[in-house]
């Protein structure tokens, strides 16, 4: 059945690309593929086939999305998480990939200036006790004005069944060897930090584990590290995630009876490593003004969709103007990034997107999107497959190579250009229902 399957969509690509060479091979702010009938080489069309399999492996073929609301420790960590952590996590780093730092500003949360101690509310960071009612009475005991709540050095173990629940106003601050770790359990869902319908909040330091390893279920995936539910002016930085049942980090939307939904909002991380959770490293549902820099998502696997990055905004919403700046997605069992339907206004700028076991990075009815200056190297499938419904989409200025490497690896010169021809088939790749691809000078090699 499969197999069937799959000769039927190869007759309809062949049909489509019959229709699209009669009338000229284009039309007018549409960029089209069109296939070459024989030669050694895998063909354009073969790709797409390949790649249209991975996907059905992925999601099956005209699958329901599914709604994320309802339903390693790092490879390499930014320098400055290696320094404040010591010698212990440094000898787990790699220093094949070197990334320089962006450049912006942290953002100012507003809170008050009272600081509390987890320790003076019974915390022991003994890596024994149950210490969540702990946090979550540091963080009640806050004032209105609210302020920072500490987390010295130390093994927490933590209910995400229960979740350590922040509030608007406050700063959670951990040690760089302060560390959260969820107590086994069987739940389908769960989250270890959670911020919901709230605002000017800020996570530093230290780090979270999940426990994917004694988790005692089967079912669900939706054990989160992070949980951004709703929230607006929040700032992640600086943080360790790994393990989880589900996601390192989840920002999205909340969903409100009766009324519409609320989007998480003004969402800034930093620095961060999000490796070796289930499902994702970091998913996207329905936000607004989401900056990411200077972070890695890696080796993701378990559970699909098994990405790096998954911009999938729920219930119908969008994710809108999202940047991603000098990340590093690599590892992960299927895509690197994916850029699901409604995601709108999506930049990624200066990332390595690279060793993927599918493509890179994936467009699927996206909307504005803007892809530069990045490298996309060795992933299994094509490094950029700009899928069905896609518009608006500018790829500039990025360097690719070693990609499609389950066909075997190819030499050829390094050389510079723009637009589509069938010697980039294994950097990019493009469906016929796309319009306003913008392919301008790239580099390959």
């Amino acid at each position: 059945m499969k197999n069937i399957t799959i000769l039927a969509i190869g007759v309809v690509l062949h049909i489509d690309w019959v229709r699209v060479l009669r009338s000229h091979g284009c039309r007018r702010g549409v960029k089209f593929v069109s296939p070459v009938s024989c030669r050694k080489a895998l063909s354009s069309r073969e790709i797409l086939l390949k790649n249209v399999e991975l996907v059905q492996t992925l999601h099956g073929t005209e699958m329901p999305r599914r709604d994320f609301l309802r339903k390693s420790f790092a490879l390499a960590l930014p320098a400055s998480m290696v320094a404040a952590a010591g010698p212990a996590l440094a000898a787990v780093t790699s220093s094949n990939t070197a990334l320089a730092s962006s450049n912006y500003s942290l953002p100012i949360r507003e809170r008050g200036s009272r600081v509390l101690n987890v320790r003076n509310f019974g915390a022991a960071g003994d890596g024994r006790r149950d210490d969540t009612a702990s946090f979550q009475a540091a963080i009640d005991a806050l004032p209105a004005l609210g302020g920072t709540v500490d987390v010295p050095a130390g093994t927490y173990m933590i209910d995400a069944l229960t979740s350590v629940r922040l509030r608007s106003y406050m700063h959670l601050r951990m040690a760089p060897n302060a560390k959260l770790v969820a107590k086994p359990n069987s739940s389908d869902r769960y989250q270890v930090l959670y911020v919901r319908k709230v605002r000017d909040v800020e996570i530093s330091g230290g780090q979270i584990v999940g426990e994917r390893d004694q988790h005692a279920g089967t079912t669900g995936q939706w054990g989160h590290g992070v949980f951004v539910h709703g929230s607006s002016r929040v700032t992640i930085r600086d943080i360790l995630i790994s393990k989880c049942w589900g996601d390192g980090l989840v920002i999205a939307g909340a969903v409100v009876w009766q009324a519409p939904s609320i989007p998480s909002t003004d969402v800034f991380v930093a620095n961060i490593v999000s490796t070796n959770n289930r499902r994702q490293g970091l998913s996207v549902g329905y936000v607004r003004r989401v900056k990411v820099y200077d972070s890695e998502f890696s080796n993701s696997a378990g559970r699909d969709p098994q990405c790096g990055v998954d911009i999938e905004p729920e219930s119908g919403n969008n994710a809108y103007q999202v940047l991603f700046e000098n990340c590093l997605v690599r590892g992960n069992a299927r895509y690197g990034m994916q850029l699901y339907k409604n995601s709108q206004g999506v930049t990624v700028r200066r990332c390595t997107v690279e060793n993927n076991g599918s493509c890179g990075i994936v467009t699927v009815g996206a909307i504005a999107t803007y892809l530069a200056l990045n490298t996309v190297r060795n992933n299994s499938a094509t490094g950029i497959f700009i899928r069905h419904g896609t518009r608006n989409c500018q790829v500039s200025q990025n360097t690719s190579y070693g990609n499609f490497s389950r066909a075997g690896a190819i030499s050829r010169t390094p050389f510079s250009m723009s637009g589509w021809a069938r010697r980039i088939e294994r950097d990019i790749l493009m469906t016929t229902d796309v319009s306003d691809v913008r392919i301008t000078s790239n580099h390959y090699r």
